[in-house]
């Protein structure tokens, strides 16, 4: 090999205090998985001795507990966009320890490349083979690596002897042009492949390769319960009415699926739903469940930035790559979640929400509204620009004290102009060509709750005596919140006084 061989200890050398850094991967596949954990050993041998030590990260989404979650503890992270899914580092932005900014995902490289995040330092980049001339296959998540590859100043990689050799032909590696020069993006159909199986690397670039040993560690999705197998079965309802209407064609459209139980419960409804055609994805994300109904035949083709599955998933597909070689793509994020692409295709996409308003906003993203939880993710690149735009939810958790219907959103990540469709385990709001009093009554009697309907026609009775085209009483407009706040149960909401 060309480039010397490192230490995870020497690689992190290359880090100082302040440092913009670019990591390959998408959610914890394709992430660096052993040069952040001596990162995080240099911060706290640093911060020991009095020594300010903190880096800026740039990913593709969340990574991995070896990556986030290790440099987090070490309180080593300074600046982290655009998405993170972990406790630790959960805590450090909500206590402000590191400055987190959300963002759309398919947005953060072009960004990048328009020079308002400034110079990129150094990028970390897990391959599974690397040429001498410095070409490259990279990982099971692509996410922003061409970009990180092509602006940082040096770059440090991470070669994973446990998909060494194997994955080439996996992926689209596809970098447009910044405006004005822009062209169209040249997909038509999923399986598309406009680009090179190989990211082009500066060799010049490379100061070094540290060599690891091991699989992403994504955990297996829960099976799916009563609540979600309902979301499910209303979804696939939703989409068949849709077919038997003439608003699906009869072929059927590429599907994009969030990530989560809700998301799993969905396609496996899908999968049982006899009356859909085999279908494709036009997606961000690969989990287990697509993986199975690929074996099955029943999804026909992904294209994605990443495959986010299990170990033992993921050892299937590397025993049966030239199989999975004809039924996926792995895209960089900016492409997987393009808008124009997105709306060329007509994808039909389901997102799931932490809480939506009766007049059909939704909250991704933040608990009582101050909380960030992970991050808005791919859900506004995908839902803005879809065929249909659903999103689901259940209608209560924790036992019922909390009401994910609520009379306003307590953080808005997706407005009403971008919801077509919210489905609960209820059932299912279709709020397309109405005003928000009929989107109100049809989140009310269709997707909320039965214990807390009464209480939500209470409170649009309420404003609707203020009058208004979104009748709000914003003295009450919080009062499920506030009552959870104060007595932990949603229910104790009272609008007694604004009567």
């Amino acid at each position: 090999m060309r480039f010397p061989v490192l230490t995870p200890q020497e690689a992190a050398e290359y880090f100082h205090n302040g440092d913009n850094v670019g990591l390959s991967g998408f959610t914890a596949p394709g992430a660096p998985k052993v040069i952040p954990g001596a990162i995080a050993e240099k911060a706290e041998r640093l911060h020991a001795e009095g020594k300010p030590f903190k880096i800026n990260i740039f990913s593709g989404a969340s990574t991995s507990d070896k990556c986030d979650g290790v440099l987090a503890r070490a309180n080593a992270i300074g600046i982290r966009t655009p998405y993170q899914n972990l406790p630790d580092l959960r805590k450090r932005i909500n206590a402000h320890d590191c400055h987190y900014f959300d963002l759309h995902l398919s947005e953060l490289a072009q960004k990048f490349r328009y020079g308002f995040y400034g110079d990129l330092d150094i990028a970390i980049i897990e391959v599974s083979d690397i040429k001498d001339d410095g070409t490259a296959v990279v990982g099971f998540g692509v996410g922003n690596v061409p970009t990180y590859a092509k602006y940082a100043k040096k770059i440090l990689l991470e070669l994973n002897s446990k998909i060494e050799g194997k994955l080439y032909g996996l992926h689209d590696i596809y970098l447009p042009l910044d405006p004005p020069n822009r062209d169209v993006i040249p997909i038509f159909k999923p399986s598309d492949h406009v680009g090179s199986p190989v990211l082009k690397l500066d060799p010049e670039k490379i100061v070094g390769v540290v060599m690891s040993d091991s699989f992403e560690g994504v955990k297996a999705f829960t099976s799916p319960d009563e609540t979600t197998n309902k979301i499910g079965a209303n979804v696939c309802e939703f989409l068949i009415n849709e077919m038997h209407a003439g608003r699906i064609p009869s072929t059927f459209l590429p599907i994009q699926s969030g990530v989560g139980n809700v998301a799993n419960a969905v396609l496996y409804g899908l999968a049982d739903a006899k009356e859909i055609p085999d279908f494709e994805m036009y997606t961000e994300v690969i989990q287990d469940a697509v993986i199975d109904l690929m074996k099955s035949g029943r999804i026909k083709y992904g294209s994605t930035s990443s495959l986010t599955v299990s170990n033992e998933v993921e050892q299937e597909i590397i025993d049966n790559i030239d199989f999975f070689k004809e039924k996926v793509v792995i895209r960089p994020v900016e492409i997987s979640n393009n808008p124009e692409v997105i709306r060329r295709l007509g994808v039909i996409a389901m997102n799931t929400a932490l809480e939506v308003d009766i007049f059909g906003n939704v909250n991704s993203t933040h608990v009582t509204g101050t909380k960030m939880m992970n991050g808005i993710g791919g859900s506004g690149d995908f839902a803005r620009n879809a065929y249909i735009s659903i999103f689901s939810c259940p209608s209560i958790t924790k036992e019922g004290k909390i009401s994910n219907i609520v009379p306003m959103v307590s953080h808005m990540d997706h407005s009403e102009h971008s919801v077509d469709v919210i489905v609960t385990d209820q059932g299912i709001a279709d709020l397309r060509g109405k005003d928000p009093i009929q989107r109100a009554n049809e989140i009310i009697d269709h997707c909320a709750h039965p214990m807390y309907r009464d209480l939500l026609r209470d409170y649009l009775k309420i404003g609707g005596e203020t009058g208004g085209q979104t009748p709000h009483t914003l003295g009450a407009a919080l009062s499920f919140h506030t009552a959870f706040l104060a007595g932990g149960d949603m229910r104790g909401a009272d609008f007694s006084k604004f009567c």
